[in-house]
């Protein structure tokens, strides 16, 4: 057994580093938009989680309800944050759905193993390339958009369909690349996961945190949406 293996990260513990980055980014976003620091380290949040959640995807048992809690969890939070801030920017639960939307049709396709079934997950593909990708445009008087658009659904894709662990980094890595080209030179920061992301020991850990980040994520941001009003 390698190093890495017995003394690496486990899942858990990468989504706790993936929670703080992204709670540094928000604060910036939400509090401190002045200060760059932030946002740069918030660029680290994405990757993690974005490999985690392709992990977890292998082993979900019931992917219908993994799929519609993260759905209905996601489309909760976005009536929240809109209600908050009155934008329609869409949250990250909404692209990390999109991204379960793409594997689990493919896998639906694939153990039929019919030629007619793979048109499920080209519909999903291109249904789900419209929403991130052509819907944006269409908006155009709002600001509505993915977060990460159609690229950053791609992302979780990726990792999950590599074999070997370095076929995963190699594919995020990539990735991270066409998304730092059409997001920006600041995303390309984001690359800086990919290390962090090597000492993952392919090992859940003990704790129990399947909701956590589901109870997490619009609590942090009605917490930080909060303080801002104290301090304006």
């Amino acid at each position: 057994m390698s190093n890495s293996k017995l003394f690496g990260l486990t899942g858990n513990q990468l989504k706790i580093l993936a929670v703080i980055f992204m709670t540094i980014d928000h604060i910036g976003m939400l509090l401190f938009p002045q200060i760059r620091l932030f946002r740069m380290i918030g660029r680290l949040a994405f990757p993690i989680f974005a490999y985690t959640f392709a992990e977890g995807c292998k082993y979900t048992k019931n992917r219908m309800r993994h799929f519609l809690t993260l759905s209905i969890i996601g489309f909760l939070c976005q009536i929240v944050y809109s209600l908050l801030t009155h934008s329609l920017y869409m949250n990250i639960l909404i692209t990390l759905s999109l991204s379960a939307a793409m594997i689990y049709s493919y896998d639906i396709a694939k153990k039929q193993d019919k030629f007619i079934s793979y048109l499920f997950p080209a519909v999903v593909l291109v249904a789900i390339f419209f929403i991130c990708q052509i819907m944006p445009k269409i908006l155009d008087g709002t600001d509505f958009d993915i977060d990460y658009g159609f690229l950053g659904a791609m992302l979780p894709v990726l990792v999950y369909y590599g074999k070997t662990k370095e076929d995963k980094l190699i594919l995020l890595s990539v990735g991270l690349l066409a998304l730092a080209i059409s997001s920006g030179a600041t995303q390309l920061l984001a690359i800086f996961a990919v290390p962090i992301l090597y000492f993952y020991n392919e090992k859940r850990g003990k704790w129990r945190m399947k909701y956590f980040f589901y109870i997490y994520y619009p609590v942090h941001i009605v917490v930080i949406f909060l303080i801002g009003l104290f301090l304006i």
